[in-house]
């Protein structure tokens, strides 16, 4: 099965290098990125550049699907979801009279 799917994701490297576009999962912290190229490391990892953030990023274990041209311009279009920081409500000390 390892290598059935080592396979499927050096298919996708074969077709990285003909102009195509690649969204990259991290299913460890979900995290996705948005790629024209990824690369095998020496490692089993691969490695590519973020085409949001220009950051040169290396994933040990991923998924990597290709997408249309029109869901990776959406995908970069799209902002990230923001959580708002957990702020608690300030302490309040009795006035002194």
């Amino acid at each position: 099965m390892k290598k059935l799917v080592l396979l499927g994701v050096l298919g996708l490297f074969v077709l990285a290098g003909c102009g195509s576009y690649l969204m990259v999962t991290d299913p460890t912290t979900k995290k996705v990125y948005y790629t024209e190229e990824v690369k095998t490391g020496k490692d089993g990892g691969v490695k590519f550049k973020d085409a949001k953030t220009g950051s040169a990023i290396t994933v040990q274990n991923s998924e990597v699907k290709e997408i249309s041209k029109d869901e990776f311009k959406a995908a970069l279009a799209k902002k990230e979801e923001v959580k708002p920081a957990e702020t608690k409500p300030a302490e309040t000390t009795p006035e002194k009279k």
